[in-house]
């Protein structure tokens, strides 16, 4: 049902999309724009169209249901969703070089396929498209609330960059508290789904203060995303997930519920100290986080945020039928099977 609800958005945004990167492409060279193409999931590595979705496009669905419960059309939005998405996969393509990752959805990454310099570049081209498509706002709103937008979009890149840093850091820092890894979420995840909810409730009302609302619900809504996401890396159904048993700790990553389980058990930190933990290995540490109720910690703190959000969604008195378009979109966004 959630699916033919946003069908019309995303068709709307795919055009949009398109477009710009067709206006921005003319002067194309030999094999600069296959890696955009690609990467946006339109073409193959060959630059014939590629017939499977590779996304979810999240953040502009969010600021489109967010211009319509603040009380605008969400098709003036278009520009600052495309903005959002060309900013989003910017992200991944220099998150895949800098986490060494040789797949995204099923299919090799930008810098497996042609080299990490041209990774990098691709990914700063999909960069500037953002704030390429951002500018087409100025023909559908007034200078002073283009200019708005354009300081929030920037603060979010910062804050998204900031967050990658931070993630890059934790990997080689012995202590990182679980505070930390809040602090960091916020901005690698949480970020730009707070200002997709801000921009798309000031394009509808272009009021700063009841956007501030939406801002929060979004970031709470971001931060108990990655959570979830954290628990389901551990104790996640690989049939549901699409994902091997206890990935993340094959991996060694510090999410939160490791996190947790570092600071509670001496036994898990040595463990985790090891360069290769062997199958007996995982299932130890799994064994020791469940020890320590880490998953139960995990839990609460994911709906103490999520909780919050619903509290910021209420005072942002966004209208009954738009209101009920979020929730529905929130209902689908921790029911996802993947």
């Amino acid at each position: 049902m959630f699916a033919s609800l946003t069908a019309p958005y995303l068709a709307a945004l795919d055009q949009t999309m398109r477009e710009i990167a067709s206006d921005a492409l003319q002067q194309d060279e030999p094999g600069f724009g296959v890696m955009l193409r690609y990467a946006l999931g339109w073409v193959d590595e060959n630059d014939q169209p590629f017939p499977q979705i590779t996304g979810k496009r999240l953040r502009p669905l969010l600021m489109f249901l967010c211009t319509e419960a603040a009380g605008g059309s969400w098709q003036t939005g278009l520009p600052a969703a495309a903005a959002v998405e060309f900013l989003h996969n910017f992200s991944l393509i220099h998150d895949d070089v800098q986490d060494d990752s040789p797949t995204r959805h099923s299919r090799p990454t930008v810098w497996k396929l042609w080299g990490i310099p041209n990774a990098i570049n691709a990914g700063d081209a999909l960069y500037t498209m953002a704030y390429i498509a951002l500018e087409r706002l100025s023909e559908s709103l007034p200078a002073e609330q283009v200019v708005h937008l354009w300081r929030i979009f920037g603060q979010t890149n910062l804050a998204l960059t900031r967050g990658q840093h931070l993630d890059m850091r934790f990997e080689k820092q012995d202590v990182v508290t679980t505070d930390d890894y809040i602090r960091m979420i916020g901005g690698k995840t949480a970020a730009l789904l707070s200002a997709s909810a801000y921009m798309g409730a000031y394009i509808g009302c272009a009021d700063a203060a009841r956007a501030a609302h939406f801002a929060e619900f979004g970031r709470n809504v971001g931060i108990a995303f990655q959570i979830r996401d954290d628990i389901l890396g551990i104790w996640g159904d690989p049939q549901v997930t699409g994902k091997s048993a206890a990935t993340d700790i094959v991996s060694r990553k510090k999410s939160l519920p490791v996190l947790y389980g570092l600071a509670q058990s001496p036994t898990l930190e040595t463990l985790y100290r090891q360069p290769h933990l062997s199958d007996h290995d995982v299932q130890r540490a799994v064994s020791l986080l469940d020890e320590v109720d880490a998953r139960t910690y995990t839990e609460e703190l994911e709906q103490r945020y999520f909780s919050q959000a619903m509290h910021d969604l209420e005072q942002s008195k966004s209208d009954f039928k738009g209101g009920q378009k979020i929730n529905a979109f929130v209902d689908a966004l921790f029911q996802r099977a993947r």
